[in-house]
């Protein structure tokens, strides 16, 4: 192992998880990422136990770039996912009003705005190939609608046991490979 000097770093501490559930939010930063045609839209948790969740995260890992942050394309398939968020902010925060583009397109208006995010686990792979669960937005609503909102179950990866154009070689078979 090379040699590292630990004498400035600080051990970390006990990490509490954020459950899956349904919470009122608030827009921390908004970036526009105009050739891909989405918004890349960072948020944190405005009020209860986990209040300031991701800013504790972040201030901790500034590295960790996507931790409490989303995408919301406003590709034309995406529209009608796109239009939700836009009502969400727009119902949750008063006389505000962002639509994208007739009133307004400022996506930095969004920033401080409120809305209710529903989290939801979906399973994934990890790099070295575990399976884990991680949050992620399964939708956005206006605060007053957030206590009518189902949790979903967690999004399980789908086994694939269909036919598939891959063949199980065995490690002893030395034929050469016909390409």
């Amino acid at each position: 192992m090379k040699q590292i000097d630990m004498t400035n770093v600080q051990e970390a501490g006990e990490f509490t998880t954020l459950p899956a559930g349904a919470y009122v939010c608030v827009i921390t930063a908004v970036e526009d990422v105009a050739a891909k045609e989405y918004l890349k839209v960072s948020y944190d948790i405005a009020q209860g136990d986990f209040r300031g969740y991701y800013k504790g995260i972040r201030e901790n890992h500034p590295d960790w770039a996507w931790v409490g942050a989303y995408v919301k394309s406003y590709k034309p398939a995406a529209l009608p996912m796109f239009k939700r968020f836009c009502s969400a902010v727009s119902k949750s925060n008063g006389n505000f009003v962002f639509d994208g583009g007739t009133v307004n397109a400022d996506e930095k208006t969004l920033i401080g705005k409120q809305l209710g995010i529903v989290l939801r686990e979906e399973e994934y792979y990890s790099n070295s190939g575990d399976l884990k669960t991680r949050l992620v937005v399964h939708t956005e609503c206006p605060i007053d609608k957030l206590a009518n909102q189902k949790v979903p179950d967690v999004k399980r990866i789908k086994e694939d046991h269909g036919n598939n154009d891959f063949v199980s070689v065995p490690d002893n078979d030395v034929q050469e490979i016909p390409f």
